[in-house]
């Protein structure tokens, strides 16, 4: 527990030594930030009413998963979830991961779509607004955007503010892309708790818990780096769904569901090709203690100490590192998958939940590209602006979520 308060202390003031003017300190956003984090994890993860959350998310996991398998098998057969025609040598070699897991993506990006439609969603997303701006003093745009972001993702929540884009002070904007590193998709969190379900319980509710939790540790941790200068921007309207109907809404939903499957697919074979490329190169390099040098190794030594810091035990900080790293350098879901594939004594249960938090933010550097050319696309007259505050964004992006992650540390101690 006191090292997690130390590792929170260390990750504020990392922020604070990025900030663009350290003079200035914003305390009602930072305060306001670390309280709702305390109080929403404190509330999801110790309160029995809140907590038995977790295992009615849960089944409608498995709903939606099983939902989601009747789709599959009926259209790719037994890759897509049915019935076997033939032994498994070993049993689970017949999971496909491009047909069984990774179509749920499509499924909820219909719903997601088809919630908005009903404006069910608008009013979830018009509520977290409210008390962001209540706690935080954020304007209306970046409140709406930021509540927006917790459920639609990075580029999807800016659509709910477009007219204001322009209007957004720097601060604001740079709030919005941190923001938005920091968060998940809502359409992500069923397959990234399908994922993990098998070495964490309840794990959608943990899921959905760290992406709700990083938005205001996104907007301290940005408000800390690029303190606002000017009046906030006003506006809280939602615009309705372009949709012109229920199966209208359901048919745009699919297709970017579709988009964002194909995405996915596109980057883990990239991304793993990568990996094992840069493998294949440090494979030229004489072997450090007994072991060949691989990036996996060296993200771990070099991640170590931040893993210790929220919270990891320092005989677990290599591996947890290591899980850090992948996370930053490629993304969260191929860090996910190591970390449920790791030996069952790899890390305590405690370690794992505190990385599942620290981990669940699309905080690396392929969504600093896609969160660069989507506002800079919905914002073309910002765009110099929005490419010259990705990094940035993205250290404050990586800051929140590890900050999540030693919040957890506290509150298990």
């Amino acid at each position: 527990m006191l090292h997690s308060l130390l590792g929170l202390f260390v990750l504020i003031l990392t922020g604070w030594l990025l900030s663009s003017s350290r003079r200035t300190v914003p305390w009602r956003m930072l305060l306001g930030g670390v309280a709702l984090q305390f109080a929403i994890a404190g509330l999801m993860l110790k309160v029995p009413p809140f907590s038995g959350l977790f295992m009615a998310l849960n089944k409608v996991v498995l709903g939606m998963e099983e939902a989601t398998r009747a789709g599959t098998s009926f259209v790719f057969g037994y890759l897509g979830g049915g019935p076997v025609p033939f032994p498994e040598p070993k049993p689970g070699q017949s999971f496909i991961l491009a047909f069984q897991a990774l179509p749920l993506v499509i499924v909820i990006g219909a719903l997601t779509s088809l919630l908005f439609y009903w404006r069910i969603l608008p009013y979830v997303v018009r509520g977290f607004s409210w008390v962001l701006a209540k706690t935080m003093g954020l304007g209306g745009a970046l409140g709406v955007a930021a509540g927006g972001t917790i459920f639609l993702g990075m580029i999807e929540a800016p659509l709910l503010i477009k007219p204001y884009l322009t209007r957004l002070t720097p601060s604001e904007m740079f709030a919005l892309m941190a923001t938005g590193l920091s968060c998940i998709a809502g359409t992500m969190l069923m397959l990234y708790a399908a994922v993990l379900g098998p070495v964490i319980p309840d794990a959608l509710g943990h899921i959905l818990t760290a992406s709700v939790i990083h938005a205001p540790a996104a907007l301290a941790m940005a408000a800390l780096m690029l303190p606002e200068s000017n009046q906030p921007t006003l506006g809280r309207e939602i615009p309705p769904s372009p949709a012109t109907g229920s199966m209208d809404a359901v048919a745009r939903g699919t297709w970017d569901g579709l988009q964002l499957y194909l995405n996915i697919l596109a980057m883990l074979i990239v991304f793993l090709a990568l990996v094992r490329i840069v493998n294949l190169g440090l494979g030229f390099a004489p072997d450090l203690w007994g072991a060949p040098l691989t990036l996996q190794r060296i993200l771990g030594w070099v991640m170590s100490p931040v893993a210790w810091l929220i919270g990891v035990p320092w005989a677990e900080a290599q591996t947890a590192g290591s899980l850090l790293g992948t996370k930053i350098v490629l993304n969260e879901f191929i860090a996910f998958i190591d970390m449920a594939s790791l030996p069952a004594d790899a890390l305590c249960p405690r370690s794992r939940l505190i990385l599942a938090y620290a981990m669940c933010s699309f905080a690396n550097l392929g969504s600093v590209g896609i969160i660069i050319g989507g506002l800079g696309a919905l914002c073309p007259e910002r765009r110099a602006e929005i490419a010259n505050m990705g990094l940035k964004a993205l250290a404050a992006g990586a800051l929140a979520s590890l900050m999540t992650g030693a919040v957890v540390g506290v509150l298990f101690p």
